[in-house]
C-alpha cells in the first residue's frame, strides 16, 4: 500500500451483533433498552460520532433481527457512516469475515461488539494509536479478581499470577491486510479476531480499555450498564 492509495489512513468499523442472546431470557440483547434506547443504537452512535472512523458495517443475525436493524439504521437520519447492514454467519469469526467482505476500502479495521454500548470515542482513538506498532491492538483491563484454573469436578488446578492477566474487550483494531489474511488462513474456532492473529504468529498489543466498557449478556448486566451511564445521558432520556 502506498501513500497515494485512496484508502491510506482510512478507518472502517465492523460492529458485530449476530449473537444468539441465549442468556437474555428470550430478548434479543442488541435491541434491549438502556435508558430508553436500544443497546445497538448506542454503540453505533459512538462510532458515528468518532471523527477517526470513516465507514461502518453492521453485522447482525438473519431473520427478524436483520430486518429490525436495517429499519433502525434507516430511521437514524443523522447517521452518514453506516454503509451496509449484513447478515452474519454461524460463528463470530464468520460474521466478522462477512462484514469485511462489504467494508469500503480502508487501511485500518475496528471490530466492536454491538453488546458493548458504553464504548467511548476516546477508546477507539487509543486503539488506532496503539495499532500502528504491530498491526493488531486490543482493548483490555487488568484483572481485579483472583483467577483459578478449574478442572473436572470443580477441582482447582492452578492459580495464575493475576498481575499478568487482562480481561479483553472490544474495540479490537487491525491492519486490514493482516485481518483479511487471518480470516483466510485460520479456520479453527476462536473467541476473537486477536486469537486468529496470534495463530499466525503476529504480535498483538493490548491498550488500556475501560472498566465501564462492559458487555451486556444477561438482564443483570443491563442494570449495571444503567448505573454506569453518565448523568448527562440520563438527563437526555
Amino acid at each position: 500500500m502506498n501513500a497515494s492509495s485512496p484508502e491510506q489512513h482510512k478507518v472502517g468499523a465492523i460492529i458485530v451483533a449476530a449473537g444468539s442472546s441465549t442468556r437474555m431470557g428470550g430478548v434479543d440483547k442488541i435491541f434491549a433498552l438502556l435508558d430508553g434506547r436500544p443497546l445497538l443504537l448506542r454503540a453505533i452512535d459512538v462510532f458515528e460520532r468518532c471523527s477517526a472512523v470513516d465507514s461502518i458495517v453492521l453485522v447482525t443475525a438473519e431473520g427478524q433481527s436483520l430486518w429490525d436493524a436495517a429499519r433502525m439504521v434507516e430511521q437514524q437520519t443523522q447517521w452518514r457512516k453506516v454503509r451496509s447492514v449484513k447478515a452474519g454467519g454461524p460463528r463470530r469469526q464468520d460474521s466478522v469475515a462477512l462484514g469485511l467482505s462489504v467494508l469500503p476500502p480502508c487501511e485500518w479495521v475496528v471490530v466492536h461488539d454491538g453488546a458493548r454500548p458504553l464504548v467511548e470515542p476516546e477508546l477507539i482513538v487509543r486503539g488506532l494509536e496503539a495499532v500502528v506498532e504491530t498491526g493488531a491492538a486490543i482493548a483490555g483491563v487488568p484483572a481485579k479478581d483472583t483467577v483459578k484454573v478449574v478442572g473436572k469436578e470443580g477441582k482447582v488446578e492452578s492459580t495464575p499470577d493475576r498481575h499478568g492477566l487482562w480481561m479483553v474487550q472490544t474495540p479490537q483494531v487491525f491492519s486490514r491486510q493482516l485481518l483479511e489474511r487471518a480470516h483466510r488462513e485460520v479456520t479453527v474456532d476462536v473467541t476473537d479476531d486477536a486469537a486468529m492473529v496470534e495463530r499466525l504468529g503476529g504480535d498483538v498489543r493490548v491498550f488500556m480499555g475501560s472498566y465501564r466498557n462492559i458487555k451486556v449478556t444477561t438482564p443483570e448486566d443491563l442494570l449495571v450498564a444503567a448505573s454506569l451511564l453518565d448523568p448527562f445521558l440520563l438527563e437526555e432520556g
